[in-house]
């Protein structure tokens, strides 16, 4: 018995005595991988070149340190070029395979190219916030002599040198895989067939390979991965947003889009019907400036009152039937009106301006709008086929003397036709040559249904898949915003997909729980004035750095991360109209989380204690009152806690 106990307890210490040196052995390797791990971490040089090689399709074009002071620029600086505000370090990426073909041809591209901006060490915030494209995307991302992402705190969506010297956060942007001229000639093969590989890479693939090479050249620059990783973007970029929630739920933690291009080969083909209109039914002959602006501003009067005053924007285009075929105050006085000035115009072209407002139709007509103004959910069947701007919006961008390209490139690759573009389209088969000109109305209404046949081709470029479960599985949170004013992309269908989605998702309550939307009146394709009155100065978000908070992010931003990383989500914020010399006096207002919509309650106009968020027939739920009537004290909004 003896004999056994001595035996067991030398087992015993024997196990004990080993255990501790493997703990030993195993404290010291760890002690070594980090040490290992330390001298492993990135650094801003030409080594990068080859320690960053996440896999066989990347490649390091080109690290550049900059220290605070430092003119951003790879060339020689001028007046106008940004300067670092802290210590950053640049990286631009190339991602293939890309594209074979013939030099210089606008469809050749040897991948995706990315810049990434990682802020020094003792600067980072611990968050990634990339920045979206506009238009056709493209840019200078793999240039060795230009930089893509140096600029200021922008309007929208910061330039990635502005997020990461002052923000604090590793930014980025990408070229979604084309470079060249031409707009969106890279998307036509020479021979003029549909280049699906790019149309993928703009659509899709280029922003997914953003999201996944920044982190990873993160996790290897600082030691350790961002906490939280954010989306911020507009127009294009707002598509993009929405693009990586319904094909990438994992990418981001937080996603702002604003104004987002999706329904892009919908809505985009509709924006060249204004043109057609004129064509068509004007001889060619354009409404001048001034009369577009006669006609909006009229729109604007009859459609701005509140409280028995004039805002000088419209507050709810959707209440607006304004029809300038009724108006003798615009209609010329040789045409039965009382309109004596050079602006005034004729009942054709009163019609003219009903048809652009309305959008596209298959026969080019439109009904009264008293009968229909455009802000119904049912499109894209029958006759109408997309909504036209609202009433009050500026209708140069689209109606004005020239085209908006973007447009004519699309029906271009709608109908593989290049010479239905501009001159600006560039294809081996043939340039662009203003075939757009004798469109008809049917004409255009097939090249509408061609971009819907062929979103296979496209990449799914249009983005409108309403099936969020997924991104919403993920955690992540998505604000939308729109300005009911946007000269470029109409906001009927941007409620058009969100109420698809209410649908889809099991209701609205189901919905806001990680995507909420906000409406914007007045404001154009932008934090501008949208409108064609000089003097509305509509309140509008804060962008970075003029939100009355010196943080450098934005009032929208703001509310993503708060929503993000606090739980607290976004259902009234009040905006602000800046102060200058023209405008010495701020306006403010509320936005609220759709559907509900600024009501006036009593008090001055211009303020946005005067207001409360309340439902589209002006019933707001009891529990709103006490945070809606408080007056908007709190400059960055009123939310929801998510618990």
């Amino acid at each position: 018995m003896a004999k056994s106990q001595t035996v067991l307890l030398a087992s015993t210490l024997g196990l004990v005595v080993a255990l501790a040196l493997s703990t030993q052995a195993l404290r010291a390797h760890d002690r070594d991988d980090d040490d290992r791990g330390h001298r492993r971490l990135l650094k801003c040089d030409d080594t990068l070149k080859d320690d960053f090689r996440p896999d066989s399709l990347t490649t390091v074009l080109l690290v550049k340190e900059f220290k605070k002071g430092d003119a951003l620029t790879l060339s020689t600086p001028n007046a106008n070029t940004p300067i670092a505000a802290n210590d950053v370090c640049v990286v631009k990426l190339l991602v293939g395979p890309g594209n074979p073909g013939p030099a210089g041809a606008p469809s050749t591209s040897p991948g995706i190219g990315i810049e990434v901006w990682l802020p020094a060490r003792e600067n980072w915030n611990r968050r990634i916030h990339v920045a979206g494209g506009g238009g056709w995307a493209g840019g200078n991302q793999t240039s060795l002599t230009a930089l893509a992402g140096a600029g200021g705190a922008g309007g929208t969506t910061p330039s990635p040198s502005f997020i990461a010297t002052v923000e604090g956060a590793v930014s980025a942007n990408t070229d979604t895989g084309h470079s060249g001229p031409g707009g969106g000639s890279f998307a036509m093969n020479p021979d003029g067939s549909i280049n699906t590989v790019l149309w993928d890479d703009f659509a899709r693939r280029g922003i997914h390979q953003m999201a996944v090479k920044t982190k990873q050249i993160t996790k290897e620059y600082y030691g350790k991965p961002a906490k939280y990783s954010y989306w911020d973007g507009f127009s294009t970029g707002g598509r993009q947003g929405h693009k990586l929630a319904q094909a990438h739920p994992d990418d981001f933690d937080g996603i702002l889009a604003g104004a987002p291009a999706f329904n892009w080969t919908r809505f985009i083909t509709n924006e060249l019907y204004p043109q057609i209109v004129v064509m068509r039914d004007l001889a060619g002959i354009h409404l001048t400036s001034g009369q577009m602006a006669l006609l909006g501003n009229a729109a604007i009067s009859e459609c701005d009152v509140v409280g028995g005053q004039h805002l000088g924007y419209i507050p709810d285009p959707s209440d607006c039937r304004y029809d300038p075929t009724l108006d003798a105050s615009v209609i010329c006085a040789a045409s039965g009106g009382t309109n004596t000035t050079a602006d005034c115009v004729t009942p054709l072209q009163a019609q003219a301006m009903n048809k652009m407002w309305y959008g596209q139709t298959r026969d080019g007509t439109a009904p009264p709008p008293s009968v229909d103004n455009s802000w119904s959910l049912h499109i894209g069947r029958r006759n109408h086929l997309w909504y036209g701007l609202a009433r009050g919006t500026n209708m140069n961008g689209l109606a004005g003397t020239n085209p908006f390209t973007i447009a004519t490139d699309m029906v271009a690759l709608e109908m593989q036709n290049p010479t239905l573009a501009t001159p600006s389209f560039i294809n081996a088969t043939g340039n662009g040559a203003n075939g757009w000109r004798n469109l008809s109305y049917l004409q255009l209404a097939e090249a509408y249904d061609r971009g819907v046949s062929l979103q296979r081709s496209f990449g799914h470029i249009n983005t409108d898949d309403a099936n969020l479960r997924p991104f919403r599985k993920s955690g992540g949170k998505m604000i939308m915003y729109h300005g009911l004013a946007d000269v470029l992309i109409m906001p009927q269908g941007s409620i058009n997909y969100y109420e698809r989605v209410i649908r889809e998702m099991d209701g609205l309550d189901e919905v806001q729980k990680f995507y909420r939307f906000f409406l914007v009146p007045g404001m154009a394709h932008g934090f501008s004035n949208g409108t064609p009155n000089p003097t509305a100065n509509p309140p509008l978000p804060g962008s970075a750095n003029a939100d009355g908070i010196a943080d450098g992010t934005s009032q929208l931003y703001d509310a993503l991360t708060a929503w993000v990383e606090k739980g607290i989500a976004p259902r009234r914020i009040d905006i602000s109209s800046a102060v200058t010399a023209t405008f010495p006096v701020a306006k403010s207002r509320p936005i609220c989380a759709y559907p509900k919509k600024a009501t006036y309650v009593r008090g001055d106009i211009n303020v946005a204690s005067s207001y409360v968020c309340a439902g589209a027939h002006g019933q707001h739920r009891d529990d709103d009152d006490d945070d809606d009537d408080d007056g908007g004290r709190k400059h960055r909004g009123h939310h929801d806690r998510d618990d």
